[in-house]
């Protein structure tokens, strides 16, 4: 669906060059659900705008659906637009127009009809539980109603791509919730492709297929949401899972404690995934080998539509049977990392 090639974007100024994007590459499948996660500056909104060449790329390509988005004349671009929806962090609603006539905006440039226009129009606005305000102003909505309002317009010539740039970065939790809602249940009815920049991790765990984490204007990590909270790779990674699920061992926890039994302790890290989460697994453990586990903390929460979990145990016993525990737990489809060996 998007393959992004080699993006560099450089900003100039008198004194200085910017790197905003350094040798950016990914894939976007088609149906899915992308998230590009960073912090501020980090370069996700000068990816976002270079996809829809809204900026224009230093070097490297950006293509959709097979057409080369980077290297089309205006004219070509424009007919491209229309079918790349955008959703903004501020609504970037027509004060002096109502609901009805922002959503029709779009249409009217694409030169459809009036009829069909409105028709289309009175549809998107059930779609996003707003038909009873068509008649509103802005100024008349709250913030969730604004980015309904904002979602409409993105929809209105049917785009093959919808492009969401901090959506609801400007709204409370529960709001947030219902924007991310009706953000899937638009993918799932239309089996729209979606790609969307956030800064909030709590987006990415409810929403997203995948994601990429972007930082110092680079990709530093790509992959399944669930992979990557199960297992991440980078510290960036670690530190915005660590917003939402708290994984850092504290430092007491990390010294062997004064015994002077002959056992063996370690701190280990065990992620559930899927049916695994709701399973018995480590009272079975304990059960079949011969160890002790203290759980020290953890959590069970759910990525989009999977339930996942982490626990860290102190498991003390022999060392052979602690090694057979461990074989146990991955042998179940755990996610199992030993923090400390002591």
């Amino acid at each position: 669906m998007i393959e992004v090639k080699h993006l560099t974007k450089i900003y100039k100024t008198p004194s200085q060059e910017i790197l905003a994007l350094d040798d950016v590459s990914l894939q976007v499948e088609d149906g899915e659900i992308f998230g590009i996660i960073g912090l501020s500056g980090a370069g996700k909104s000068t990816l976002i705008r270079c996809i829809n060449m809204l900026e224009k790329p230093t070097s490297g390509q950006v293509i959709i659906n097979g057409v080369e988005i980077t290297a089309l004349e205006p004219h070509e671009l424009r007919t491209a637009r229309q079918k790349i929806g955008m959703i903004f962090q501020h609504f970037n609603l027509l004060s002096s127009r109502n609901v009805f006539d922002n959503v029709m905006f779009p249409l009217e440039i694409a030169g459809v009809p009036k009829k069909e226009a409105a028709e289309r129009v009175m549809e998107l606005l059930e779609l996003v539980g707003l038909a009873d305000k068509a008649n509103a102003y802005p100024a008349q909505l709250s913030g969730g109603q604004k980015q309904r309002v904002g979602i409409a317009r993105a929809l209105a010539n049917s785009p093959e791509l919808l492009l969401s740039d901090e959506a609801t970065s400007a709204l409370d939790p529960q709001t947030t919730r219902s924007i991310l809602g009706l953000l899937k249940d638009i993918n799932k009815r239309f089996n729209l492709t979606i790609l969307l920049i956030t800064h909030d991790m709590n987006v990415i765990k409810e929403t997203c297929d995948r994601v990429a984490v972007i930082a110092e204007s680079r990709i530093v990590e790509v992959g399944r949401v669930i992979d990557i909270f199960s297992n991440p790779q980078t510290s960036t990674s670690r530190s915005f899972i660590n917003t939402v699920m708290k994984r850092d061992i504290p430092e007491e926890l990390l010294e062997q404690p004064d015994s002077a039994a002959p056992s063996e302790r370690r701190l280990v890290s065990v992620s559930f995934i899927g049916k695994s989460a709701g399973q018995p697994l480590i009272s079975s453990m304990i059960k079949k080998y011969d160890v002790d586990a203290n759980i020290l903390y953890g959590n069970i929460d759910r990525i989009k539509d999977t339930p996942f979990g982490y626990l860290t145990l102190e498991l003390t016993g022999p060392a052979d049977q602690i090694d057979e525990a461990l074989l146990y737990l991955k042998s179940h489809g755990l996610e199992v990392e030993v923090i400390n060996h002591v």
